[in-house]
């Protein structure tokens, strides 16, 4: 599948002897023109809640292909100093990136496309706030059509843009080691989301949103995207957004620099090149696709993901280790996750952790970095079911706290607290205890997995390995869903998420109270109420954030 067609629909007309452009049409859909180029939308999507339908433009390009030889290589710039003389289709999405496990003629190289979802009446001077979703999915799979936008724009009473990006993943995003630094560029991936996001902000006005109030936000690896772009360069370069929502913030761990020289020698050589000879990226680059796709198939989930890249770097340390040191964009934040998410990476069922030899085995497989002395540490900090004050009825219970707060539950909440250090005003949290229903009734004993946030927010997405299925909701999940995108939205437009929340919704109160720490859990309740409500962060939970974020704990764990 490759880029959108164009056809020339150009009008021309005479005024005191020059010939002046008119305005371009098309008979597809409404059109945007941006300067250089112009797209027509489609505008068949569903009527809106709030604000008339909702027009949706999709695979427009923000990079040149990364093709040839600019494969492994940041995202270069399209021209933009052309006028546009005809109009793209814009009315479907665009291809979406090679991925792993890799198939030749399913996803496409040529992928540096994002979408835009507006109301149909909005136009340049609209100035609507802006909401940018990046997809998760272990930064190896994954496309923004699993994630639409339009109950987010339909809903917002004061009207609102929303865009997703698609970016290279795996192989081809984040191959590393030394020959690419040398003869290309590390962590692409990051660097097409900020040029994606960079596009959004020269853009965005065309389409009616305000280039300055963008929020970017994501989930799992996506929630790591967010992390990451925050702490680009260390906070010393401008962002292009204002506010950021991280949820479930996913990865790790970083991989160690001979971990990817590995790496990269094991692709080189399945790919048919050899890793020694001093002319591996220029034959990687003349590799076939079915050889690349043969190298990301050949090669475990997560051998190509983000890495530390340098003091010149989009990445130039560990993201935990840029918070702690206040290296990061000050910007308003919102950050949760699932109470299960846990569950999902514990590393086994509830039959499986007997003793507490389980948890050393089974959750600390995932993190192998991580030393025996520190495990139990950790363990300590966790009391073993039946001890005086421990909040654990079995060691399953106990296993997947420790699996969720390495990352999952204890980024947002150390991230929160270091934003108020740095004096941002708007930081809010949150905790999803409603399942994914699709996910729960198959494995009930996971809760509020990994990724069950994504349901209520994206039209009863149920995110998987070979794409998302869709669910329609009943009245109960239909409340919480539009209690959340409300919430979501909001905090986009405002910075507050309680600022345009539905009447019935509860008060979300900010991070910090003085001493205290709370957030808000959301939960399924009645077809009006949800169950949704605020909570303290108890004195043990921020004990053991403060422990999985220290310096001497990230160096093992690698987030």
């Amino acid at each position: 599948m490759g880029r959108s067609s164009t056809f020339l629909v150009v009008a021309a007309l005479t005024c005191a002897g020059s010939t002046v452009q008119a305005a371009l049409t098309s008979s597809l859909g409404p059109v945007v023109d941006v300067g250089y180029a112009a797209f027509a939308g489609n505008s068949t999507s569903p009527t809106g809640i709030a604000n008339g339908p909702v027009t949706f433009f999709g695979s427009i390009p923000y990079a040149q292909p990364p093709l040839g030889n600019l494969r492994f290589r940041a995202p270069q710039p399209l021209n933009e100093h052309a006028t546009a003389s005809s109009v793209s289709d814009s009315r479907n999405w665009g291809p979406p990136c090679i991925q792993r496990p890799a198939v030749v003629g399913i996803g496409s190289e040529d992928c540096l496309t994002l979408n835009v979802w507006k109301p149909t009446n909005a136009t340049e001077g609209s100035k609507l706030p802006v909401a940018v979703y990046i997809h998760g999915g272990g930064f190896y799979y994954g496309t923004p059509q699993g994630f639409p936008m339009y109950d987010w724009v339909a809903q917002h009473p004061g009207g609102i843009i929303s865009v997703s990006i698609t970016y290279r993943m795996g192989i081809l995003g984040f191959l590393g080691g030394p020959e690419v630094e040398k003869d290309g560029d590390l962590n692409a991936g990051l660097l097409d989301q900020r040029a994606g996001l960079e596009w959004i902000q020269r853009h965005i006005a065309a389409f009616g949103g305000d280039p300055d109030k963008i929020t970017i936000s994501g989930e799992s690896a996506g929630g790591a995207s967010v992390m990451m772009q925050v702490v680009a360069y260390g906070g010393s370069k401008p962002v292009p957004f204002k506010r950021a929502i991280a949820q479930s913030i996913g990865y790790g761990p970083t991989m160690s620099p001979s971990q990817v020289e590995t790496n990269f020698n094991n692709a080189a050589i399945y790919a048919g090149c050899s890793p020694s000879d001093g002319t591996t990226m220029d034959c990687l680059r003349k590799a076939s696709i079915g050889a690349i796709v043969s190298a990301a198939n050949r090669n475990p989930n997560g051998a190509f993901a983000p890495i530390v890249d340098g003091v010149n770097g989009i990445m130039p340390d560990l993201p935990s280790r840029l918070i702690t040191a206040r290296k990061f964009s000050p910007v308003d934040f919102l950050g949760g996750h699932c109470t299960g998410d846990g569950n999902t990476f514990a590393g086994g069922n509830p039959t499986q952790f007997i003793t507490e030899d389980d948890i050393r085995t089974r959750v600390f497989s995932r993190w192998p970095g991580v030393t025996n002395d520190t495990i139990t540490q950790a363990l300590s900090l966790y009391p073993a079911p039946g001890t005086p004050n421990s909040p654990f009825a079995t060691e399953y219970e106990r296993a997947t706290a420790i699996a969720g707060d390495i990352v999952f539950t204890c980024m947002d909440i150390y991230f929160a607290d270091k934003s108020l250090q740095k004096n941002v005003q708007n930081v809010f949290a949150y905790a999803w205890n409603a399942p994914d229903p699709v996910l729960y009734n198959a494995n009930p004993y996971l809760g509020a997995m990994h990724t069950s946030d994504l349901y209520f927010l994206f039209d009863g997405a149920t995110f998987g390995n070979a794409g998302n299925t869709f669910t329609p909701f009943n009245d109960t999940e239909e409340a919480l869903s539009t209690e959340a995108i409300a919430y979501w939205t909001s905090f986009a437009g405002s910075g507050d998420p309680s600022a345009a929340r539905k009447a019935t919704s509860p008060l979300w109160a900010p991070f910090a109270d003085g001493t205290t720490r709370s957030h808000l859990v959301l939960a399924r309740g009645g077809a009006v109420n949800t169950d949704s409500a605020m909570q303290n962060i108890t004195d043990a939970q921020i004990q053991r954030c403060q422990f999985w974020m220290s310096d001497a704990v990230t160096s093992q764990t690698g987030v």
